[in-house]
């Protein structure tokens, strides 16, 4: 059956004018007009060849240009072909004139050309025309051609460049490489989805510095009326993902000033001087609007601190534009009612003058949530989230120590994607699980092939080597899942809930590395050798055991030292802070550390040997396991004694 193709939709030919056409068109005029005759112009012929043509009736005009002392002949088209061979390639002009010659001062052009036209026939005859030529525009143009085509290539592959990074505005909607100077503040709006401090969770300290700054430009008299002053800048310093965008958002949505925002890589740019000449622009743009807040997102992209010397840590253009930053911040010039808010992660890099008092007069620090803090980040990010009858959001927070608020949004979206693969109704307690297992550990890679049986045995064992460890030293952290189920690229995890630790002993980083290093002594006892698999722990463990004696003192032979540099300047620097010899001293340290921990691991697995063994052999039937099966074969978790030394006595 033939099926009726009338009614389907006819494509109609749309053009959508964009000035790149009409740049690319001017190019190719005058690349025509350039171009079109070359290889087919006018010929230079001598004076005596003029004449031979004229008496030969083979020149139909002859035009004198009296002030270039130049003549220019016009044969007659029939008799074109007679001239071929003094033209390259013997192509022939199209168009006239076809020859042309010079003469000297004292040629009288009336009087020969009279006298040569008189001895020809009337049907040889040609016209003489004489003038004077103005060259001003054509030297004008000649001088400003080339510059006018360089300028409209320019403007034309800057907006294909712009265009392709996403940018807007300038010329005919692409890039104005006029305008490269200028700063382009994203100012928030009405429109703009508001975001107040209602919406940021958690941060407490935090949150109420800023919302000091935000009262103070609300309510300045309350302030000045004691004869205070408002801090100039603040500066959020933070680990990544804690919050700091957002809550500059929330002083946007709060405050009812003009907000700027900007990111510190949009100073850097290839051009030298752009980024002086773009932080100029974006202090003037907030006078103009002033009481107002200028917040700097990332801003180590252009406050690192300055080389000392120049080598080749050294870049000029951005020690520049710091330069103007650190004028424009407190300089000769007045910026009464523009404060600075600014953002960054790296606060140890920053250049000392950035930070003093009088630019950024307060360092307001984002620090990772904490327990009740995770419990209402979480509430934030699942009020769009149907959640299952199970799920417990207190149990949810304490499964998620260290997360940032960025990693507890991902862990609620990953739960809502994982809820419906599995064809959920709502997102249960064991989707959020989940979530957390695929962010730290990866997906899980159930393959047969994966693994040898005695790949996945000594895989068991070696992580029922981490879980008793874990479970039986008192400062280690408590294990919730064992599994040897591949994520990632391991082949094992043991979960552990860390404590909230602010400060770590000697003896909690002691107990730390034996867990670290249980595994590998696992194996030895099962197969008398260790293999690969502990490459993370071991890294992890020497980096521990190197931190306890370079930074925290922690060794009796090397003292109570420190080389921690917490300025990150030292990097640059091609010679240690030590010598030799207190190199080998810390070495030989470390490594009587690390056989120490090594020593008293072994000693803890052959004691609770059937303990191991039957871990192991669990781990190998279930394939996970949770607390409560490691609590039925090694009892209740050793927790430490209690310290009564700093208990309150009291008096009976």
């Amino acid at each position: 059956m033939a099926q009726n193709n009338n009614n389907k939709p006819k494509k109609v030919f749309s053009f959508t004018f964009n000035l790149s056409w009409l740049y690319l068109l001017l190019l190719v005029g005058i690349g025509y007009m350039l171009f079109s005759n070359r290889g087919a112009s006018a010929e230079k012929i001598e004076w005596q060849e003029v004449e031979t043509m004229i008496q030969g009736g083979d020149v139909a005009e002859v035009a004198f240009i009296r002030n270039d002392f130049k003549g220019e002949v016009k044969v007659r088209p029939e008799r074109l072909g007679k001239y071929a061979d003094k033209f390259p390639g013997g192509v022939v002009p199209r168009r006239a004139p076809h020859f042309y010659f010079l003469v000297s001062s004292k040629f009288d052009p009336e009087t020969t050309f009279a006298a040569l036209n008189e001895e020809l026939a009337p049907g040889d005859k040609f016209k003489l025309v004489i003038r004077n030529d103005d060259h001003l525009w054509s030297e004008m143009l000649q001088w400003t051609l080339p510059f006018i085509i360089m300028i409209l290539f320019w403007v034309w592959m800057f907006r294909g460049m712009n265009r392709g990074m996403g940018g807007g505005g300038g010329l005919g909607g692409g890039m104005n490489p006029f305008n490269t100077g200028k700063a382009t503040p994203r100012e928030a709006g009405k429109d703009d989805e508001k975001v107040t401090f209602k919406d940021v969770a958690g941060l407490y300290g935090a949150k109420e510095e800023v919302m000091e700054i935000v009262d103070f430009l609300k309510n300045p008299k309350k302030y000045t009326a004691l004869g205070g002053k408002i801090p100039k800048g603040a500066l959020l310093v933070g680990p990544p993902g804690t919050g700091k965008t957002l809550l500059a958002k929330a002083v946007a949505g709060e405050a009812n000033v003009p907000f700027f925002s900007i990111s510190g890589s949009d100073f850097v740019e290839m051009f030298v001087g752009v980024g002086a000449s773009r932080v100029r622009d974006l202090f003037r743009q907030a006078k103009e609007k002033a009481p107002c807040i200028v917040f700097i997102d990332e801003i180590d992209a252009v406050g690192r601190a300055r080389a000392k010397n120049g080598g080749f840590s050294s870049n000029d253009e951005r020690e520049n534009t710091l330069n103007q930053l650190l004028t424009e911040m407190d300089g000769f010039g007045t910026n009464s009612g523009v404060i600075v808010l600014a953002a960054t992660n790296r606060s140890d890099i920053l250049d000392k003058a950035l930070m003093r008092a009088g630019r950024f007069d307060r360092q307001i620090h984002v620090e990772l949530p904490e327990l009740k803090e995770r419990e209402e980040i979480f509430k934030v990010h699942l009020r769009g989230v149907k959640l299952g009858e199970d799920f417990d959001v207190s149990f949810m927070a304490k499964h998620t120590p260290g997360f940032s608020g960025a990693d507890i949004a991902n862990v609620c979206n990953e739960a809502a994607l994982t809820a419906a693969r599995r064809g959920h109704d709502a997102v249960l307690q064991e989707d959020f699980l989940e979530a957390v297992d695929r962010i730290i550990g990866g997906l899980e890679r159930k393959s047969s092939t994966i693994m040898t049986p005695a790949e996945k045995r000594t895989t068991a064992y070696h992580e029922a080597g981490h879980a008793l460890a874990g479970w039986l030293l008192p400062y280690a952290d408590p294990v919730f899942k064992v599994s040897i189920i591949p994520r990632g690229n391991a082949l094992g995890l043991t979960w552990h809930l860390p404590e909230e630790r602010k400060n770590w002993s000697r003896s909690i980083l002691l107990d730390q590395m034996s867990v670290l290093i249980g595994g590998r002594v696992a194996e030895e006892i099962l197969n008398g050798e260790p293999s690969t698999g502990a490459l993370n722990d071991l890294e992890r463990m020497t980096g521990m055991a190197y931190s306890m004696v370079q930074y925290y003192g922690m060794s009796d032979k090397v003292g109570t030292l420190s080389f921690y540099d917490s300025s990150g300047a030292r990097g640059y620097n091609l010679v240690k802070p030590y010598s030799e010899k207190t190199a080998e001293l810390m070495d030989q340290e470390v490594k009587k550390i690390v056989a120490e921990v090594h020593d008293r691991t072994r000693k803890l697995l052959d004691e609770h040997h059937d303990e191991f063994m039957q871990l192991g052999a669990l781990l190998l039937e279930k394939e996970v396991i949770f607390a409560e099966d490691i609590e039925r074969i090694l009892g209740p978790k050793v927790k430490p004694a209690e310290d009564d030394r700093f208990a309150e006595s009291t008096d009976e």
